[in-house]
């Protein structure tokens, strides 16, 4: 079931208010780091909301946090099951660890090195199947109906969308008149939950949706008007990379609330990564990387505007981080 057409931002504003009433006590209010070197390129304001220092790394701990905490008893007790090509993953076992929940968490084969690792340290019971997400996803879902527990999905959830749009409603509260903010899309749970938050009350702040060029099912399938089994290809976003699961929510409100899709490079990912670590002395990953790329392609057209850039994640192994910032080092 999707949201209402008409009022797709204010149903969405209200799962973001309900959630941040649940999740507050849980999360951090992440920091607005100003970024010179970025406001010269558009001769603006520019920021970076830096999701990258929340609890487990990543975003994700929002909403996986309020699909948690709204569970009833039956479900409490029934315990949970997710997919993840990793953050959403951890972000679902610090939830289950925080709550006293049980569940299973389920990876691709190729999952990231550093978040299996890290999903260990936090006593995760984990799983792997399939050589990408969304046969992943799919068989979770298929784990999930057999066993009677509650698939979490990372982006097809209202409760995960409510979650992540608490990240629009801290932008809003530190700059009330935001024009533009630049978010990364894979599902489409991070863009849905903070366009509707923020559109609710301030329709004219422009939302862009950045993709990598290799793993670009939201945008292909929005311009398409259905969505699209897209091919992909390796991409260091490996937290977007992915298609979308049919009937996806996230998909009619993509297509409502974001104004622009922008594409990027792989080298225009590792050029972010590089410029991030070089002027701030931050970590971020591909995934976060991808917005700041965006935002670098499109600064010419979004000359003085007051602009926000959600860095999503800093999880990244520090073999493929070395080879991005220091190629030619030898340690």
């Amino acid at each position: 079931m999707g949201f209402d057409e008409s009022n797709t931002s204010r149903e969405i504003r209200e799962l973001a208010l309900a959630a941040e009433k649940r999740i507050r006590p849980h999360i951090r209010r992440t920091p607005m780091e100003p970024a010179a070197d970025l406001s010269r390129e558009n001769e603006g304001r520019v920021y970076l909301k830096m999701e990258s220092m929340q609890h487990t790394g990543s975003f994700k701990v929002r909403g996986a946090l309020n699909r948690l905490l709204a569970m009833d008893e039956s479900e409490l007790r029934a315990g949970v099951i997710t997919a993840s090509s990793g953050n959403h993953g951890l972000a679902t076992a610090f939830g289950m660890n925080r709550l006293g929940i049980d569940g299973t968490i389920y990876l691709p084969e190729n999952a990231s090195p550093l978040k299996v690792s890290m999903l260990k340290d936090l006593g995760a019971a984990i799983r792997f199947h399939g050589a990408d997400c969304d046969r992943t996803e799919a068989f979770a879902r298929q784990q999930a109906e057999k066993t009677g527990k509650i698939y979490i999905s990372p982006y097809n959830d209202t409760y995960v969308i409510g979650g992540q749009g608490t990240i629009g409603l801290e932008i809003l509260d530190r700059l009330p008149h935001v024009d533009c903010i630049l978010a990364s899309v894979g599902g489409g749970g991070l863009i849905t939950g903070i366009a509707g938050a923020v559109k609710a009350v301030r329709p004219e702040t422009t939302v862009i949706g950045c993709l990598p060029e290799n793993s670009p099912a939201m945008a292909v399938s929005v311009q398409s008007g259905r969505i699209l089994d897209v091919p992909m290809q390796e991409t260091l976003s490996d937290g977007t990379a992915g298609g979308i699961e049919p009937g996806a929510i996230t998909f009619d409100a993509c297509t409502r609330l974001v104004d622009r899709w922008q594409l990027v490079s792989e080298n225009d990912i590792r050029r972010a990564m590089v410029l991030v670590f070089e002027r701030h002395r931050l970590v971020i990953e591909g995934a976060a990387a991808v917005a700041v790329a965006g935002f670098l392609k499109l600064a010419p057209r979004l000359t003085g505007k007051t602009t926000v850039i959600v860095t999503c994640g800093r999880n990244i192994d520090m073999g493929v981080f070395r080879t991005v910032v220091c190629p030619k080092a030898v340690l």
